[in-house]
């Protein structure tokens, strides 16, 4: 099955340039070798967060009149909250996020709110852009336990749209796509931000398509 880099590469009308960055050495050889010589377009190795504000923003300036799209797709809580507010105050970029909720549910929500390591909420801090998480995944009343009830995810997610707009920026951020395992389980949220109207039409149109089917 194709992934988003193909896919990308199949859109029409095709995009002037394409910039596909990954960490992992394996498929960076995979993507060298599926696409060959194009030159129109870049491939890195290395980490996202430095090569995008580094390299890859600085291309998109509104000085310039460029406009871009960016697909960040985390394997998990590796995205700094840097990258999302820059993209969002450069006002030129229209970004879709996969929102990892299963990681932070495994790693760093527990039932417990003390359970979980320094590391994981550092994690976490570092994708939020810094801790007030911490107020918003637990209700002030207890459970049977004697531990902060956790609010659903929806809640949570929710709160995370709220930052695009208000903190990073964004005009226009519709409702995230709950994305589905073969169980049923949120695996993670698919987020559009735009500065447009139009961006926004279009994406809530696609939303609508798999939402009945449960984003999956």
């Amino acid at each position: 099955m194709p992934g988003s880099p193909v896919n990308a590469l199949l859109v029409q009308p095709p995009f002037r340039e394409y910039h596909l960055i990954d960490i992992a050495t394996e498929k960076i050889e995979s993507l060298r070798s599926l696409l060959g010589s194009r030159q129109d377009v870049s491939i890195y190795q290395g980490d996202c967060n430095r090569v995008l504000l580094d390299e890859v923003f600085p291309r998109v300036r509104f000085e310039d009149y460029k406009r871009g799209l960016c697909v960040l797709d985390p394997y998990g809580l590796h995205l700094d909250w840097k990258v999302i507010a820059t993209a969002g105050k450069m006002k030129t970029l229209d970004i879709f996020l996969n929102f990892p909720v299963a990681d932070i549910n495994r790693n760093v929500l527990w039932r417990d709110r003390d359970a979980a390591t320094v590391v994981q909420k550092t994690r976490l801090d570092a994708f939020w852009g810094d801790n007030s998480w911490s107020g918003v995944a637990y209700r002030t009343d207890m459970d049977l336990f004697g531990n902060p009830e956790k609010q659903p995810n929806e809640v949570i997610a929710e709160a995370f749209r709220d930052r695009l707009v208000k903190v990073a920026g964004f005009n226009r951020v519709p409702k995230p796509l709950p994305m589905r395992n073969t169980k049923g389980a949120i695996v993670y949220y698919l987020y559009f931000a735009s500065q447009k109207d139009t961006g926004e039409n279009i994406v809530l149109d696609i939303f609508r398509k798999y939402e009945g089917r449960g984003g999956g």
